[in-house]
C-alpha cells in the first residue's frame, strides 16, 4: 500500500501542518518513500457520509449505477453513502439488499450500505424482511420506504417496536397522502399564482409530530428524512426536548432554494418534498447550525432524461446532489469547517453505527478524508457530472469550494479533482 505525505494541509481549518497516510491510517511520520502531496491552502476533512442517496441498481441503471453513483460520491468528498430501498426490484430482503452492498464493494469507491425497506414492495401494507436484513451481509440498520411514507400508525407503531431490539432505525418520508394528492409544488402564494396543486407543509409536519409520539411511545429511534419547512423545525425542537429518540437531515437544495424558481416551469426544480418559502430556507439553515438539524443528506435523485425533460406535470421529482453538496453548504455557511465536518461526516456516522468513517483525522484512525481547495470557484457543468443524470438545479452556477483528493482507507479515490477508477 502506498503511503502519502499531505504537505502543509490544514486540519479542519486550524493551522497547516503535515499529516501522513501510513497503511491506511492517519500517522505522525511517514517513510522516506512515501508520496508526496502538495496540500498548501488545502483543508482536511474527515470523509463525508451520506445517510440518503439513490443509486437506483437494481432497475433504473440508466440513471444511475451503484458505481457511477460511488464514483460521483467520491468527487464529491464522500467515503461513505447509504443507499435508498425504491430499486427495482424493492431492496425489501436479504437479497436484494446483500446485492448492492456487494456492487458497492466491488466498485471500492466509496462504502455503499443499503437501507431496507420498511414495507413488502414499498406499498406499506405488511412489515418487511427487517430481522432477515439485519442479520444478512449487508448488516442493514436503517430502514425506510423514502418516496413514500409508511403512514398507517399502527404499521409505522410495529416496525419501530422490531427495529428496536438490535437499535435500528426508521426513516421516514413523512408525507401525509392524503394532503398530498396531485400536489405539484410548495401550497403558498406561488402555487395560487401559477396555477399549480399546492403541497402544504402541514402534510409534513403531521407525520413528524405523530411518529414522534409513537417513538416516544415505543422508546425507539425514528429519523426524519428531507426536512423542509419551519413549522417540522419547532416540532423536532420539541420533541427533542423531551428526549425523544429523534434525529433529521436536511437536503442541500432545501438550504438554498425556494419555491419562487417553480415560476420557470422547469422541471429540474421538481422535487419531493418541495422547494419551499424564503422563510422555510432560513429556519432550516438556523436549525442546522443549532443542532436542531442534525445532519445535511444530499437525497441525490438521478432521473433519466426522459423522465425529467418533460411537461412539469410528468416529471419525476429529484435532482442529482453528491458532487455539489459541500460546495452548497459552503455557501450557506461559510468555512465553518468543523461545523460542516458534525454535520456532513461525524454525525451520520454516528447516527449510522458506521464504524471508520466521520472520526477525528488523528493517529491511529482510519484514512478517510477529503482535500478541499477553500479558494476555488467551479461553475457547475451537468455534462462533467459523473453521474449517468444531468438533473442538476445548478447548472450554470459558481459555487465555492473545489474537493481536490479523497482517501477511503488511505487508498485515493480522487485526485486532482479526477476520479482515480
Amino acid at each position: 500500500m502506498t503511503s502519502y505525505l499531505l504537505r502543509g494541509v490544514s486540519v479542519l481549518g486550524a493551522e497547516s501542518r503535515d499529516l501522513a497516510i501510513v497503511d491506511g491510517l492517519i500517522s505522525d511520520k511517514a517513510p522516506a518513500d512515501a508520496e508526496i502531496i502538495d496540500a498548501a491552502g488545502l483543508v482536511a476533512l474527515p470523509g463525508l457520509v451520506d445517510l440518503h442517496t439513490h443509486l437506483r441498481e437494481p432497475g433504473r441503471e440508466d440513471a444511475e449505477t451503484v458505481e457511477t453513483g460511488s464514483r460521483s460520491a467520491a468527487l464529491g468528498g464522500y467515503t461513505a453513502v447509504f443507499a435508498m430501498a425504491n430499486t427495482s426490484p424493492v431492496a425489501d430482503t436479504a437479497g436484494v439488499v446483500e446485492q448492492v452492498w456487494r456492487l458497492g464493494r466491488e466498485a471500492g469507491l466509496v462504502d455503499v450500505q443499503p437501507i431496507g425497506a420498511v414495507t413488502v414492495g414499498l406499498a406499506g401494507k405488511q412489515l418487511a424482511e427487517l430481522g432477515a436484513m439485519a442479520t444478512s451481509a449487508a448488516n442493514v440498520r436503517i430502514f425506510s420506504d423514502d418516496g413514500h411514507c409508511v403512514a398507517d400508525p399502527r404499521l409505522m407503531r410495529r416496525a419501530l417496536e422490531y427495529v428496536k431490539a438490535f437499535d435500528g432505525i426508521i426513516a421516514q418520508h413523512a408525507e401525509e397522502p392524503r394532503l398530498t394528492e396531485g400536489a405539484q409544488m410548495h401550497e403558498g402564494e406561488v402555487s395560487t399564482r401559477l396555477g399549480l396543486t399546492g403541497w402544504p407543509a402541514v402534510a409534513e409536519e403531521a407525520i413528524i409530530a405523530r411518529d414522534v409520539l409513537l417513538a416516544e411511545h415505543v422508546g425507539s429511534r425514528l429519523h426524519i428524512c428531507h426536512v423542509s419547512t419551519a413549522g417540522s423545525v419547532e416540532v423536532l425542537r420539541q420533541a427533542k426536548a423531551r428526549g425523544v429518540r429523534v434525529t433529521a437531515e436536511v437536503t442541500p437544495h432545501h438550504l438554498l432554494l425556494t419555491d419562487e424558481l417553480a415560476a420557470s416551469y422547469d422541471p429540474v426544480y421538481k422535487v419531493n418534498p418541495p422547494l419551499r418559502t424564503a422563510a422555510d430556507v432560513e429556519a432550516l439553515r438556523a436549525a442546522l447550525v443549532e443542532g436542531v438539524i442534525d445532519i445535511v443528506a444530499t437525497d441525490h435523485a438521478p432521473h433519466a432524461t426522459e423522465d425529467k425533460e418533460c411537461e412539469w406535470a410528468y416529471a419525476r421529482p429529484g435532482m442529482v446532489g453528491l458532487e455539489t453538496a459541500l460546495p452548497v453548504v459552503l455557501s450557506v455557511l461559510g468555512e465553518r469547517w468543523d461545523l460542516i465536518a458534525e454535520r456532513m461526516s461525524r454525525t451520520p456516522a454516528r447516527i449510522a453505527g458506521l464504524t471508520g468513517h466521520g472520526t477525528d483525522l488523528a493517529v491511529g484512525q482510519p484514512a478517510n478524508l477529503t482535500l478541499v481547495d477553500p479558494s476555488a470557484r467551479r461553475v457547475v457543468d451537468p455534462s462533467e457530472l459523473a453521474s449517468r443524470s444531468r438533473n442538476t438545479p445548478y447548472a450554470g452556477t459558481t459555487l465555492p469550494g473545489r474537493i481536490v483528493a479523497t482517501f477511503l482507507r488511505g487508498e485515493p479515490t480522487v485526485l486532482d479533482g479526477k476520479a482515480v477508477k
